[in-house]
């Protein structure tokens, strides 16, 4: 992911970083590739269709489609699936990032923060991950919690 959304933040410690809005935008990527793919697939389909049977009907010929006939339905197929699959990656990367933001809302909530509505960007599928503590829920706690969230 762009940004450095994976890695250590403190130089030392290994773990990770999710950044809700990142993946809901690699999501649309790969949403997008496969819509993309599966154009192309059809382009291919189509394309080959209208050959028809070039190779004709000699020992040759007959030899090819013997062989090629298979083949053409077993690729489109694989195609097709990876087009779909691409695509349901993008909707995987989607999920990930509501969850991750409904888990941060719940633990947030648990400990008495409220959304901080600055610290994300903000937009349409867009939602808040990084909350403030709301009064002094906890003597001498930040007043915010680390944009990074890091673990």
């Amino acid at each position: 992911m762009a940004g450095g959304s994976t890695g250590t933040s403190d130089g030392g410690s290994a773990g990770f970083v999710i950044k809700p809005w990142e993946l809901r935008g690699e999501g649309r990527e790969f949403e997008r590739i496969g819509r993309e793919l599966g154009k192309a697939v059809g382009a291919l389909e189509k394309g080959l269709a209208a050959l028809g049977t070039p190779w004709g009907t000699d020992k040759a010929g007959g030899a090819f489609a013997a062989v090629y006939g298979p083949a053409h339905g077993e690729l489109l197929g694989g195609l097709k699936g990876l087009a779909g699959g691409v695509g349901r990656v993008g909707a995987g990367l989607h999920a990930m990032a509501e969850r991750t933001t409904d888990t941060d809302t719940s633990t947030a909530d648990g400990f008495g923060a409220k959304a901080d509505p600055g610290a994300y960007p903000s937009g349409p599928g867009v939602s808040p991950a990084v909350y403030s503590v709301a009064g002094s829920a906890t003597p001498g706690a930040a007043p915010v919690v680390p944009k990074d969230m890091s673990v």
